[in-house]
């Protein structure tokens, strides 16, 4: 710095030091998001070696494959009736025209492939056994079909989360329209009692003949209807708070944790025993209520996960006491497995792939009555898939990776 004046080397001293301290201050942030996100993977699997944890391995050829050159778009919804067939919503309008359904153009530019109806029925065995869904002067299709539930009399519930789907659909297990709830077309209103604000899944107390709704995309509540007549009966926010639809910024994991949800509230799901779990997902968190909103308690699972976060959806294992939960992470590419009374991770399994036993957005779960674990991809994933419950046993790792079938 022989040729720079006195007052120019101080400017650029100066300025050399910032430079140096942001780096510093940038690499510290970045290792410590880091650290928080890689930390349950080291952690010691003590609640796994206490408890003796669901086993389970993939089937690789259920479902059988389907008929007339049919394929699954992004698949955003799975449900299982009480005969134990496996119901899956997927949207026909998300593939790439170019490359995948060369069939179904006019004129067509291939001999495959052709969109599957929004919605196929499966029996145990895999067989495609019905389908249907889609628009119709009877009722207002979303236009962008999101989630898939069965109620306790074996009636399939479905939402929206594209622009206008304020509104949930009700029909048979064969697909007899009962129900539109909502008026459509209506923006995002927290407070709103006639309609709702993209509706991500419905879910079911049997008890109280009621529905709970993680509404979801454009609003953020969890609202409950009665189960029949679709009327309004409460609703709430984060922690039992009034719902507030003020944009709360891209999550920051290194910030207070927010006295809202953020959009999507991706699942609300009520257990046997009176206790509400809400999937909070951009805030990778799973919030528990009581069923008059009263707030519990709350887990973060993989706190430092940006973008799409980790809690998808929660399905429970089928015991009488739910002794377990299995939650579905579509960004991180697991399922994990918790003890529903302490939300404890136990283990998890999956990993990221287009092979049997990884996932591609795994988006939603939901068991059977013999305790068996199904799961639908969304984005490019758009598949489902069947893992075969094997009994109880000990696990030695956290991430049990992909859960292939030993011989």
């Amino acid at each position: 710095m022989a040729g720079l004046t006195r007052d120019c080397q101080h400017e650029l001293g100066e300025s050399m030091t910032h430079k140096r301290n942001t780096a510093i201050g940038t690499g510290l942030l970045i290792a410590i998001v880091a650290l928080g996100y890689g930390q349950w993977l080291i952690e010691p699997v003590a609640d796994a070696a206490a408890h003796e944890v669901p086993m389970f391995e993939v089937d690789p050829l259920w479902p059988k494959p389907l008929p007339n050159h049919w394929i699954l778009g992004s698949a955003i919804g799975v449900g299982v009736d009480s005969r134990d067939h496996v119901y899956v919503i997927h949207r026909r309008q998300s593939f790439n025209t170019r490359t995948e359904i060369g069939a179904a153009m006019q004129p067509p530019t291939g001999e495959c492939c052709i969109p599957a109806p929004n919605i196929l029925e499966f029996d145990p065995a895999g067989n495609l056994v019905n389908h249907w869904g889609g628009k119709s002067d009877d009722y207002e299709w979303p236009s962008s079909n999101h989630g898939l539930t069965l109620d306790h009399k074996d009636n399939i519930w479905i939402g929206g989360n594209g622009r206008g789907d304020s509104h949930v659909l009700k029909f048979t297990r064969d697909g007899k329209f009962l129900l539109q709830i909502g008026t459509p077309g209506q923006d995002a209103d927290s407070n709103s009692s006639d309609h709702f604000g993209r509706v991500a899944k419905i879910s079911f107390d049997a008890k109280a003949n009621e529905a709970y709704l993680a509404d979801g995309y454009g609003n953020k509540r969890v609202a409950v209807l009665d189960a029949d007549t679709g009327e309004l009966k409460r609703y709430w926010g984060a922690y039992g708070n009034k719902p507030d639809d003020t944009d709360l910024g891209p999550y920051d994991p290194t910030a207070p944790l927010p006295q809202q949800f953020r959009n999507p509230v991706h699942c609300a799901e009520p257990s046997n025993d009176g206790f509400v779990y809400v999937c909070d997902r951009p805030n990778n968190r799973i919030q528990v209520f009581k069923t008059d909103g009263t707030f519990v308690k709350e887990k973060r699972i993989a706190p430092a996960t940006l973008g799409d976060g980790s809690t998808w959806d929660i399905a429970f294992s089928k015991d009488p006491a739910q002794k377990f939960m299995y939650v579905a992470d579509g960004k991180n590419m697991k399922v994990y497995i918790l003890l529903r009374e302490t939300l404890e991770i136990l283990t998890s399994f999956g990993d990221g792939g287009r092979q049997p036993g990884q996932f591609f957005a795994v988006h939603s779960i939901a068991t059977d009555s013999q305790g068996n674990i199904y799961t639908t991809e969304t984005y490019e994933g758009k598949r489902v898939q069947k893992f075969v419950f094997k009994g109880m046993g000990e696990v030695d790792r956290r991430d049990q990776g992909v859960l292939w079938p030993d011989s």
